[in-house]
C-alpha cells in the first residue's frame, strides 16, 4: 500500500488572487453587456462605500449587493458567455497572487503535498484557477444548468460546508490528515481552518485575526514586498 500524503487546502480570494474572482467575473459580465451597467450602479456604490470604509460592515453590504445582482441576472446568460468571462478573468488574474502563498504552493509541490483549493467563487473558475497551479483537487459553489442555460438553482459552498467538502476530498484522493495545513483570508475560512493540524490567518480580516488569536493560530501578512510571519505568544503576537 502506498504511503498516505498529507494535504493543505488554501482559500483563493484574497489568500491566493489578490482580489475576489466572484466579483472580476460580475465586473466581466458588465463590460461585455452580460450584465445591465444600469444594474451594476448599485454595486459600484456599495463598492465605493467599501474602499472608503464608511463603516465597519461596508465589505459584506457590498459583496451581499453583488451576489444578488449575479444570482438574479444568471438565468439571462449563456453557460457560454459565462465561460468566456471565467476564461477572460483567469487570463487577467491568474498571476496577481501573493507571493507568499505563491512560494508556499512551489514549497509543498516539493515536499510532495497533494494541494486542494476550496472557495464561495464559481466551481468551474476555481477549478479553472486550480488547474493553472496544478492543484490536485478544487471546488466551488456550483449553479445548475439545464439545456445549456442556468435554472437559477445553485449549491453555495458555505463556510459551514468548506469542511464537510474538505473531508470529502480527503477521503477522495486518500490523504492523511496528520500534517495538514490550511490557509484563509476572512472569517468565511474559520472552519475550514478548525479543521487541519496547521491553520494559517493569512491576511486576515479583524474577525479572523481576533479568532486566530484566541486559538494561538499563526498570522501571515503580506504588506507591498514584505512578509510579515507573527507567531503568538502570551496572549500577542510576535515577529518571527
Amino acid at each position: 500500500m502506498s504511503k498516505q500524503r498529507p494535504f493543505a487546502v488554501f482559500d483563493i480570494d484574497g489568500t491566493i488572487i489578490r482580489w475576489q474572482l466572484y466579483h472580476a467575473v460580475v465586473d466581466e459580465l458588465v463590460k461585455t453587456g452580460q450584465l445591465d451597467s444600469g444594474e451594476f450602479q448599485t454595486v459600484r456604490q456599495a463598492r465605493m462605500n467599501w474602499k472608503r470604509r464608511h463603516h465597519e460592515t461596508s465589505y459584506r453590504a457590498y459583496e451581499t449587493i453583488l451576489v444578488e445582482l449575479f444570482n438574479t441576472a444568471v438565468t439571462d446568460i449563456s453557460v457560454e458567455d459565462l465561460r468566456k468571462a471565467y476564461q477572460a478573468v483567469i487570463g487577467s488574474y491568474k498571476d496577481q497572487v501573493y507571493t507568499y502563498t505563491r512560494d508556499l504552493i512551489d514549497e509543498l509541490k516539493a515536499k510532495n503535498y497533494l494541494l486542494f483549493a476550496i472557495s464561495a467563487s464559481q466551481d468551474e473558475i476555481v477549478k479553472m484557477l486550480a488547474d493553472y497551479y496544478e492543484f490536485d483537487d478544487a471546488g466551488g459553489s456550483v449553479y445548475e444548468v439545464k439545456n445549456g442555460r442556468f435554472t437559477g438553482q445553485s449549491e453555495i459552498l458555505r463556510s459551514e460546508r468548506k469542511p464537510e467538502f474538505l473531508k470529502e476530498l480527503v477521503k477522495k484522493h486518500s490523504a492523511t490528515w496528520q500534517g495538514s495545513i490550511a490557509l484563509g483570508d476572512s472569517e468565511g475560512d474559520i472552519p475550514m481552518l478548525s479543521a487541519v493540524e496547521q491553520p494559517i490567518a493569512f491576511n486576515p480580516t479583524k474577525d479572523l485575526f481576533e479568532h486566530a488569536k484566541k486559538q494561538g493560530w499563526p498570522v501571515v501578512v503580506e504588506r507591498k514586498n514584505m512578509v510579515y510571519k507573527l507567531e503568538p505568544g502570551d496572549g500577542s503576537y510576535l515577529l518571527a
